[in-house]
């Protein structure tokens, strides 16, 4: 039997201790190119223990719910963001840091004009598209040496509302 994960909408003061989230939602700080583009600024913190900041394009497999959840991943690394490349919702599974492990994973799900990026040494799920073509650029750590570890579950966790 596999323990229950509820999903939740995904806030900044919930997602907090994982990440940022990013979103054009409300004012943007200012605007620019005459005007014509709101600019929100500065919205998440690329952090590098080494290496350079790169630009990577994912596309991964769009899953159902429930989804079993048997491994989480981190980077110890560097921050990791993101950003999907068409206006989808998708599923971000993150989880406290037990010394070298993570605790209890928490579900979240972006609005379509959301991303997120992973503080680094956060837990967190794969990628996890729910519908659309499921194409990401993804801005992380690009440099030498591992910048992964993984856990994998004894007992898996079971993701979604509708059980």
């Amino acid at each position: 039997m596999s323990l229950k994960v509820a999903i939740e909408p995904i806030t900044q003061a919930a997602f907090a201790p994982f990440g940022d989230v990013l979103s054009v939602e409300g004012a943007p700080d200012r605007l620019i190119n005459q005007g014509r583009c709101g600019r929100f600024h500065d919205r998440a913190t690329i952090d590098l223990s080494d290496g350079h900041a790169g630009i990577s394009l994912f596309h991964a497999e769009c899953r159902r719910l429930p989804l079993e959840l048997d491994m989480m991943e981190r980077h110890p690394e560097g921050s990791q963001a993101f950003i999907p490349m068409e206006a989808v919702p998708f599923l971000v599974i993150v989880a406290p840091c037990l010394g070298q492990k993570p605790g209890r994973p928490r579900a979240f799900v972006t609005t379509e004009l959301q991303a997120i990026n992973f503080h680094r040494g956060t837990w967190h799920g794969v990628l996890t598209p729910l519908s659309g073509q499921g194409v990401f650029a993804v801005l992380d750590r690009i440099g030498p040496g591992s910048n992964l570890d993984e856990h994998w579950f004894d007992q898996p966790y079971l993701v979604g509302n509708e059980f």
